[in-house]
């Protein structure tokens, strides 16, 4: 499923909103660096554009794209490898290349290991234009930032975040209530990107936003205090503090445990995926196990597995700034709800009419119905038999509403109870007390 801050990232700089005044610098910098030479420093909070914006100017500019993110690359001989090899060959065809080294901010301390003195020697003696992106611009040494010309990115207000979301949405055909962008773009307190990805968990799917929708985000400060606790989670040293982070935490365990299936690809690798899955997967039958019996002190065992096992999967040191996502699990429930929902309601009513428990209805019954309703004949006498709404036929047959509709509406003759429980499968008293006992 495409990402919406993708698929919609800006093609030009005229397309990027909010922060005009920094991307006038942006344009200018680039407009005059064969006279100044000077690297660019773009730095702000998360989510304001950034990348985006530097992206878009190498399209304006029709500049090749050398990326390095500075998280994965630290040592200066990774550095030099890539950014200091595009930053003094000449482009190809005479053209230029930009270099961008993202998450610069990571370039600190003894951890790189030479990385940051190799910037600022790359930065010094660069042939191609060259961007350093940055969330902390202090987190920075001091000789990289003396090197660059710096540009600041600041929060994007409210007022600009909203007409994006309108875009989008008018892009994607959602039609929308005007305050539920109002929540969003509040939510995201600046972060255009974070306001982009929850309208994407909410509306994706959905042919009208509502207020009452935007409500599933559960707010920025709530995802912000999970965050915190992923970057714990996998990127820490202490263990111990991850437990006790975890019960501060505002997220049940049988949510939580959604949150860390979707951030651990993002900072694990490798074995360690497949350790701290072992571990997911162990939290998750405790959760099972709850649900089951209804005893919730066995929720401790699921948080052990989840915070203790996924750590200690983790087989060497993670740093760097981690974009995390709203679970895509609760998108894709979002997106199916009306579904399920149709499919619960005619399993209802085919468990009251023949006995059975709607999960026995949906797995048993079912595929039955599924078939013998390719019958149009049938699929009536089965509508009235069982009370059918057009909607559920719809859901049941794959017919589109108006079709299904006309179905329902046409007068059948009555069902024979006797007929009716044809269609169900003989089965005998102990398979009936079984399948009865899974609602």
């Amino acid at each position: 499923m495409t990402e919406w801050t993708e698929k919609y990232r800006p093609e030009s700089l005229s397309d990027v909103r909010g922060n005009n005044k920094s991307v006038e610098e942006l344009e200018e910098w680039a407009e005059g660096w064969s006279e100044h030479r000077e690297p660019a420093l773009v730095y702000g909070a998360p989510g304001v554009g950034k990348t985006s914006a530097v992206h878009a100017l190498a399209a304006d500019r029709d500049w090749r794209v050398v990326e390095q993110n500075a998280s994965d690359s630290r040592t200066a001989d990774a550095v030099e490898k890539v950014a200091g090899e595009a930053a003094r060959s000449q482009g190809l065809g005479g053209g230029r290349t930009l270099v961008v080294l993202d998450e610069a901010d990571n370039l600190h301390g003894n951890a790189d290991r030479g990385g940051s003195s190799t910037v600022t020697e790359i930065a010094k003696e660069a042939e191609q234009p060259m961007v350093l992106i940055a969330n902390e611009e202090r987190e920075m040494s001091g000789a990289v930032k003396r090197a660059c010309q710096k540009i600041e990115f600041a929060d994007v207000t409210k007022r600009s975040i909203v007409p994006v979301l309108r875009d989008l949405l008018q892009e994607e055909g959602v039609e929308y209530e005007s305050e539920a962008l109002d929540e969003i773009a509040e939510a995201n307190s600046g972060d255009l990107r974070g306001a982009v990805n929850d309208l994407q968990a909410v509306a994706e799917g959905r042919s009208k936003l509502t207020v009452e929708d935007v409500e599933v985000t559960g707010g920025r400060d709530r995802e912000e205090e999970i965050w915190g606790f992923l970057d714990t989670l996998f990127k820490g040293d202490d263990m111990e503090k991850a437990l006790r982070e975890v019960m501060d935490v505002d997220e049940s365990p049988d949510d939580l445990v959604h949150w860390i299936d979707e951030g651990m690809p993002k900072v694990y690798s490798g074995a360690e995926l497949v350790d701290g899955y072992h571990w997911l997967s162990r939290a998750d039958v405790y959760l099972g196990r709850t649900i089951a019996t209804q005893n919730y002190s066995l929720w401790r065992y699921a948080n052990s597995c989840m915070v203790g096992g996924v750590h200690s999967a983790r087989q060497e040191s993670k740093g760097g700034w981690t974009r995390y996502g709203f679970p895509t699990t609760w998108r894709k429930l979002g997106q199916t709800k009306k579904s399920r929902g149709l499919r619960d309601s005619a399993a209802r009513k085919v468990g009251e009419s023949s006995l059975m428990s709607m999960a026995a209805a949906r797995d048993l019954a079912f595929p039955y119905i599924e078939l013998l309703m390719e019958d149009e004949t049938q699929a009536r006498r089965i509508a009235d038999g069982l009370d059918l709404t057009a909607e559920e036929v719809a859901e049941l047959t794959g017919m589109d509403e108006d079709e299904a509709s006309e179905l329902v509406e046409e007068d059948v003759q009555e069902v024979d109870e006797d007929e009716w429980e044809g269609f169900v499968d003989d089965r005998d008293e102990d398979d009936q007390s079984t399948l009865g006992s899974f609602d």
